[in-house]
């Protein structure tokens, strides 16, 4: 039996709509990726930071204990915000 010409654009429809699914897939994928990797990025200069500077210390500290989730919180249980470190200055 012959397929039709509207059986054979709706299977070219069905088809190209499954590519634009699998295209839209891909771009949100790497949207978290990138999401992701920018907090983690961020984390990571704030915890610098707060190694050097008691202002972002202390502003680390405020945001471990304000964490709303448990579980968050528990990644951060044995863990404790760095102290700055004296500079010259605080040695004068």
């Amino acid at each position: 039996m012959a397929e039709t010409e509207l059986e054979r654009a709706e299977k070219r429809y069905a088809q190209a709509k499954a590519r634009l699914q699998a295209l839209k897939n891909r771009e949100a994928t790497r949207q978290r990726k990138l999401d992701t990797r920018r907090k983690v990025i961020l984390g990571g200069a704030l915890m610098d930071l707060a190694e050097r500077d008691s202002n972002a210390a202390a502003m680390l500290d405020r945001l471990i204990r304000n964490l709303s989730r448990e579980q968050d919180r528990k990644a951060f249980a044995e863990w404790d915000v760095p102290s700055p470190a004296p500079s010259d200055e605080d040695a004068s």
